[in-house]
């Protein structure tokens, strides 16, 4: 096994003369500067099988970081990929920062990190093979994993592993494999975990046959973070069939049992007197207002020609198709929790504090997720399965309904975006927007990131949010001086961090904008964006993304093309999308939903300089096209009365077969840069933007609201009481 310790040859990024923050030090950067001091904890092991096993400090949620994490290793160590065998690291605090999945960070901050452990385990065999056969490492070679000597001796790395162990730290200087050298990374691979992912034998947490540890389910409140007052029927529901334990906790009632369907008429049997909540009485409406008087001012008014607009982006679940869940077994003087956690120190420090334990008697297991949208840095379930667990003195395996997800779950915040661009003649000459949005909860890692890299953070003495906001958004374009600025409110509701967190807000509108100003100054919106681009990669990407999309082609009166651009963590991207938004195709019957416009064509471009495997980057990209089109078009929450109406997927409008476009490219440029860049929510922004602008060409009128079908609501809302609704019954009388 081994470890190495990176040096870093200088600060990076330090002398690049602008104005822009992100060109100094942006998120990504940050994150790679936190997890950089632990980075010689990552190890290598060889094993005396010729197999290579790594235990990954990050969390797959389907991203294929398994995949990519694999291929660094095999290609630095010359290896076959099928060798190298990937798991997820438990909860390690001594990695301190280092155990965060986040943030388009994962290959960014680890590439070199994984690439160093495996030239250090590599050198540390042939020098045991050197030793063994008393020659100089100079006179052997090594490939596939086979080294060769004078003498026709040779040794595979399995054989040479014992003998190559040391217990001992020691500085040592390592070449890595040249990028002209490569034969893995760069290529298209399918992803290692696929075959069992098809085929079911792919284990998640609800998978795990954890010795008694039965289904447990929450009977909720019906308001956002309402609190029990009473429960007059324990007794009663504690006698049900299958039914194991009841008992009161903090976020409601918790029913134990020996099935997830005994559980379920548990808590719909459970009458329960409810306390106010923290969203108490609000709906949209409210909640707008109260952004409205949040908004920062926008200054004086501009003394020359301008384009403004404020635009509305509702409440969004954060809802991943796994369900919220963990399982927990909690004894008097150690706990051990299994659960897909993307923040699992954060979470580790959390369960030990709520249970009064030292921390080393909690183990926090990684599972693998299905999903996540930013959902698995919380870690909700994990907390109350430790709850119940504790009070009823027995391990359980606990799930949220998909009601309590989109109810009582983690919330994109809602927010407005107020942009103004001022100009004179074809010279843009200030852009300014001031976001406002309900509060963000950074409570998963991050904000411990900023406060420990403080003084190191060219963005003054301001909070975690606005920090954040600082060091994720960009201006791409040259648009003289321009400022961005955040004011958040309302801390009642259960936020999180969705994937691409407030670049899809920020950049549809802006990108909205720069429609409406390119044809104020009668140009293409297209060579608009081109013209005033900053930078070659960036006009790359857009040109690409134009010329493979036919920007410009005739279309049908009713249907339209949109461009859009976005670029962050030393990536860029540009989508191009077709929308048709003709009355047969808006108007057309969909069951229990809003059909709406349909996206016809994409195409995506992107540069994320180096793609480790281009494969897994469209398979990224394809998703960040989706989370667009949903954001854009159908993807929201309603709240009325301080609750969500939607409350599972049927009545949750994420992009549906009905939006998806029978015509996808992605295309992924060739290397820029000689390491990658950010890539896992690259393509969200620009999609959700681009989807807004073809919409505004076809129908004539910029949309301000978003999803554009959020005043439309297409079901009839369940009842909140109880809060599980009745398992359906109709499936087939629904079949076509």
């Amino acid at each position: 096994m081994t470890a190495a310790q990176l040096v870093p040859a200088s600060e990076a990024r330090a002398d690049i003369p602008s104005p822009e923050i992100t060109e100094l030090i942006d998120l990504n950067d940050v994150m790679t500067a936190a997890a950089l001091p632990t980075s010689g904890l990552i190890t290598v092991e060889v094993n005396t099988d010729g197999t290579v096993s790594f235990a990954l400090p990050r969390t797959e949620v389907g991203q294929g970081i398994t995949t990519s994490t694999a291929m660094l290793i095999a290609e630095e160590l010359g290896i076959p990929l099928s060798r190298v065998h990937i798991t997820l690291a438990e909860a390690r605090p001594e990695l301190l920062f280092n155990q965060l999945t986040g943030g388009s960070n994962t290959t960014f901050s680890t590439y070199t990190p994984i690439r160093v452990a495996a030239a250090v385990a590599r050198n540390r065999l042939l020098q045991a093979a050197a030793a063994e056969w008393g020659t100089a490492v100079t006179e052997l070679s090594w490939e596939a994993g086979l080294v060769t000597g004078p003498g026709g001796r040779s040794a595979d790395m399995g054989d040479l592993s014992p003998k190559a162990a040391r217990a001992r730290t020691e500085e040592v200087s390592i070449s890595l494999k040249p990028r002209d050298m490569f034969t893995v990374v760069g290529k298209p691979h399918n992803r290692v975990d696929a075959p069992a992912a098809v085929t079911g034998r792919k284990t998640f947490t609800l998978d795990l046959k954890v010795p008694d540890a039965l289904p447990t389910m929450v009977c909720r409140p019906p308001t956002v973070n309402g609190k029990v007052g009473s429960v007059s029927n324990l007794s009663e529901v504690r006698s049900m069939p299958g039914v194991t334990d009841v008992v009161v906790i903090s976020t409601g009632v918790a029913v134990r049992a020996t099935t997830f369907g005994r559980c379920i008429d548990a808590v719909r049997a459970l009458r329960v007197s409810w306390k106010p909540g923290s969203a108490e009485g609000k709906s949209d409406a409210s909640v707008l207002a109260e952004l409205r008087a949040a908004e920062l001012p926008m200054g004086l008014p501009s003394v020359t020609p301008h384009v403004e607009e404020r635009f509305t982006f509702h409440f969004r679940s954060n809802s991943a198709l796994e369900p919220n869940c963990a399982i927990a077994d909690v004894r008097p003087d150690r706990a051990e929790i299994w659960s897909s956690l993307k923040a699992p120190i954060v979470a580790k420090q959390a369960i030990a504090t709520k249970l009064g334990l030292p921390l080393g008697a909690v183990t926090v297991h990684v599972t693998e997720g299905g999903g996540s949208f930013g959902r698995k840095l919380f870690f909700d379930a994990a907390l109350e399965a430790v709850e119940v667990s504790r009070r009823i003195r027995k391990p359980v395996k606990l799930m949220w309904h998909r009601a309590d997800d989109a109810r009582q779950g983690r919330t994109h915040p809602m927010a407005t975006s107020r942009v103004r661009i001022s100009y004179l003649g074809d010279t843009v000459l200030g852009y300014r927007q001031r976001h406002t949005s309900v509060s963000t909860d950074l409570s998963h890692g991050l904000g411990e990131i900023f406060t420990a890299l403080a003084a190191r953070l060219p963005v003054g003495d301001i909070g975690f949010s606005e920090t954040f906001f600082q060091l994720s958004q960009s201006m791409p374009y040259d648009f003289g001086a321009n400022s961005r600025l955040l004011n958040e409110t309302d801390k009642g509701f259960n936020t999180g961090s969705m994937r691409n967190v407030y670049s899809p807000d920020v950049t549809c509108a802006r990108e909205l904008l720069v429609d409406r100003l390119a044809g104020k100054m009668g140009k293409d919106p297209y060579l608009f964006r081109h013209d005033f681009l900053r930078d070659d990669r960036g006009r790359a990407v857009l040109d690409k993304a134009a010329e493979a999309g036919n920007w410009g082609r005739s279309m049908p009166a009713g249907t339209a093309q949109g461009i859009a651009f976005h670029s962050e963590y030393h990536s860029a991207s540009a989508v191009l999308v077709e929308l048709d938004c003709r009355p047969e195709t808006v108007d057309r019957p969909i069951r229990d939903g809003v059909a709406g416009p349909r996206v016809t064509k994409a195409v995506i471009a992107v540069d994320v300089g180096l793609a480790v495997n281009p494969r897994g980057l469209e398979a990224q990209m394809t998703g960040c096209l989706m989370d667009g089109i949903a954001l854009a078009l159908t993807s929201s929450l309603h709240l009325r009365d301080g609750h969500f109406l939607e409350a599972s997927w049927d009545n949750y409008f994420y992009t549906r077969q009905w939006n998806t476009p029978p015509e996808l490219r992605v295309i992924v440029l060739p290397p820029s840069t000689g390491k990658p860049g950010g890539a896992g929510e690259l393509g969200v922004a620009a999609s959700m933007a681009a989807v807004a602008c073809a919409y505004g060409r076809a129908t004539g009128t910029m949309p301000t609201v978003f999803p554009i079908n959020h005043a439309t609501l297409s079901f009839e809302p369940k009842p909140t009481v109880p809060p599980i609704p009745a398992s359906p019954t109709d499936g087939l009388d629904h079949v076509r």
